[in-house]
């Protein structure tokens, strides 16, 4: 993260929403991709896939575009990540600006079970051509309603890719039963509270409710901060586990809403704190609000300390503030040590001026953040 000022916002029409599709082996992403494939609602979309084979399109394909790339019944265009990812999409967009393959308005790339969402939320945002061209619209995790809990034990990617996801797609939800749903829905909760839980019986779902999960909404051409932050999800779920608010002051009137640093015996999230293999005991989800306006310097110098003593255990913070160099608030996000360019909004989203910065985290809790915070945004103030 570096000081540099906020930029305004940009219109988001230049650039192409990218939804990063991911899942653990065997959570139904392949099913749920055939399908998605199928849906009308899929027109004017590129895929970007690992293997034609392990997708089984034949029975979709309409025309080969070229060696990597088929166009789907959907009107939907699918092709194979060929030497990289980065090469991938500059080739899919330098095809698509020289007409030699059908328009499209946004991208789905599919990762490997085994993989972290990550490195390719990072590409999206270190490699210039890449980011002047596409955006990171959110990314889609699925869970197996069936097997999801054993998967969270035994996996910590699959923890992580609960963990960073905007949308949550429960599959195989025609073969739990409701009980073993239930919990999962309450586990995925406690590990990513914002993330809507999206139940895809034999692997269907509505393509719109997967995508515009990012910071601009196409309907209205412009940010939608709410839609984006879903800070109150964190709220809501802290006043549903706790009999009281969480809400202790810090000094400079600074709140925090804390999932896993707080939770009492009576929390019901079943954490079993001195089970080895409950991943998800180590993942922290909560919100900072922040009454008065934060002098951005010192807020940048508190996200580098932050991102120096663990970038990797960062899964991701989202953040609206309220600098004092400004009368307009900022937008900042972030994925482990990598950072998108600040943002400057045109205006305030409502009359709630406070700062709110969302973070997902493993391993480093409010007890680790709120001091550093402290620390380098009040007491550098102060110095």
């Amino acid at each position: 993260m570096t000081a540099a000022a906020p930029t305004p916002a940009a219109p988001p029409a230049p650039r192409l929403p990218v939804s990063v599709l991911t899942g653990f082996l065997g959570s139904g992403k392949t099913t749920l991709l055939q399908r998605l494939l199928h849906h009308p609602g899929m027109a004017r979309t590129a895929v970007v896939i690992n293997e034609f084979g392990e997708v089984g399109l034949d029975h979709l394909l309409v025309a080969k575009a070229s060696e990597n790339m088929v166009l789907m019944d959907s009107g939907c265009l699918c092709c194979t990540i060929r030497g990289d990812l980065v090469d991938t999409l500059r080739d899919l967009f330098l095809k698509r600006v020289r007409g030699d393959i059908p328009e499209f308005d946004r991208v789905v790339v599919e990762t490997t079970g085994l993989a972290d969402p990550a490195p390719i939320i990072h590409t999206l945002m270190s490699d210039p051509l890449l980011a002047a061209r596409f955006r990171l619209d959110g990314v889609i995790s699925t869970v197996d309603a069936v097997h999801g809990a054993s998967q969270l034990d035994r996996q910590p990617e699959s923890v992580k890719q609960a963990a960073v996801a905007d949308r949550i797609v429960l599959t195989k939800t025609d073969l739990a039963t409701p009980h073993t749903t239930l919990a999962l829905c309450q586990r995925l909760s406690a590990i990513n509270p914002a993330a809507p839980q999206i139940p895809a019986a034999f692997g269907e779902v509505d393509p719109k409710q997967l995508f515009d999960a990012g910071l601009y909404n196409p309907d209205t051409k412009s940010p939608d901060v709410a839609r984006w932050l879903r800070e109150e999800a964190y709220r809501d779920e802290q006043a549903h586990h706790h009999d009281h608010g969480h809400n202790h002051d810090h000094g400079h009137d600074h709140h925090h809403h804390d999932h896993g640093d707080a939770c009492g015996p009576d929390c019901g999230h079943d954490h079993h704190h001195h089970d080895a293999n409950r991943h998800d005991d180590h993942i922290r989800a909560f919100c900072m609000v922040v009454d008065e306006p934060i002098p951005w310097n010192n807020f940048v110098d508190f996200m580098e300390a932050l991102i120096a003593t663990g970038g990797e255990n960062l899964l991701r913070i989202k953040g609206l503030l309220n600098v004092k160099e400004s009368p307009l608030p900022v937008v900042v996000h972030g994925v482990q040590h990598m950072f998108h360019p600040p943002v400057q909004l045109q205006e305030w989203p409502g009359e709630d001026h406070r700062s709110k910065i969302v973070f997902i985290t493993r391993d480093i809790g409010e007890a680790v953040i709120q001091p550093m915070f402290d620390q380098f945004v009040w007491g550098a103030e102060g110095a």
